[in-house]
């Protein structure tokens, strides 16, 4: 959820992007050939900025989302790490003391030490599987594109004929 103060997510429930409205419409307050130039490019700035404006908030708000995933692919990387570095090392000592019992202890040994580093292998995978899967601001790249084809005065119902459907 958005408020005055910027973006933020409260308490535990999941967090999926939301951008209330976009606010595009056709504001030509002039009738035509009445408007001064100075009163047309006023409008058209004015109409530039807030378009601008709603554009970085529909980034904002994706990008949140997308940035929930990264942290927990981050946080996977970091776990594989600390296994990665310090590996539980006493515990991991104690099985190839008990393994040397019936193996030689540098058999022994490998063998802990395999299974050491497929465990830290196993966790990296799922991490960098997690991070793969951050995609870029489709709803953004999809508006800005739409942009280009808006005509002057026309604006509003090129938006509204977008959404009306096939038989519109």
């Amino acid at each position: 959820m958005s408020n005055q103060n910027g973006l933020f997510t409260s308490g535990t429930e999941d967090f999926s992007a939301k951008v209330n409205s976009i606010p595009l419409s056709d504001v030509d307050t002039h009738g035509a050939g009445q408007g001064s130039i100075g009163n047309l490019i006023s409008d058209a700035t004015a109409q530039m900025s807030s378009l601008f404006r709603a554009e970085v908030e529909l980034a904002k708000t994706e990008i949140a989302g997308e940035a929930k995933k990264g942290a927990i692919g981050g946080g996977l990387f970091g776990v594989a790490g600390v296994i990665a570095l310090y590996s539980s090392f006493f515990f991991f000592f104690f099985v190839a003391e008990l393994l040397s019992t019936w193996l030689d202890r540098w058999a022994a040994f490998l063998i802990v030490f395999l299974v050491m580093v497929v465990m830290a292998a196993g966790l990296a995978f799922f991490g960098y599987k997690k991070v793969k899967k951050i995609s870029a601001p489709k709803k953004t790249i999809d508006s800005v594109s739409d942009l280009k084809h808006l005509v002057p005065g026309q604006a509003t119902k090129k938006l509204e004929a977008k959404n009306r459907g096939m038989y519109s």
